[in-house]
């Protein structure tokens, strides 16, 4: 039985998400709707995760926080896109648990993996297809990116 608390929203979206590592020693909530999921298939993420690429939520850094337990922290400053990754994950099992840019840019990108409930989530867009593993599928119907996303427009 999962321990997840989910509010639905008028669209059936939930807006309350609740997650954690494998041995349980940290947990997380995030109080904000997931409305779809991005994989990155960049050289970094292949082997963070030993699998062709990590699958991630990305959330508002106000709306995610630690309830139990803390996390230990990998700043990664070998990237393809010269930004350093702080990546956290449980000290006793070694789950990766999020990620956010230095400094961070108002967003932290939670591993899906890691949410209690991933029904109705699905893959909505990709990033550094250009490394992707031959073995990755990667859904022609989802927004694809040969690098990092790009640049949001300037505000009027």
């Amino acid at each position: 039985m999962s321990s997840a608390t989910l509010v639905p929203l008028e669209s059936g979206m939930p807006t309350t998400h609740t997650g954690g590592c494998l041995c349980g020693a940290v947990r997380y909530t995030i109080d904000a709707p997931i409305t779809g999921l991005r994989a990155c298939h960049c050289a970094n993420c292949q082997k963070h995760t030993g699998t062709g690429s990590s699958v991630n939520a990305v959330v508002p850094s106000d709306k995610f926080r630690i309830t139990k337990g803390s996390t230990r922290k990998y700043d990664d400053a070998a990237t393809q896109s010269g930004r350093t990754l702080s990546r956290h994950f449980c000290e006793k099992c070694g789950s990766p648990i999020y990620s956010h840019r230095n400094p961070n840019p108002g967003f932290v990108v939670v591993r899906a993996g890691t949410l209690d409930d991933k029904a109705g989530l699905k893959i909505t867009g990709n990033i550094w297809t250009s490394t992707a593993a031959a073995w990755s599928h990667i859904d022609p119907s989802t927004e694809r990116h040969p690098e990092n996303m790009p640049a949001p427009a300037p505000k009027p």
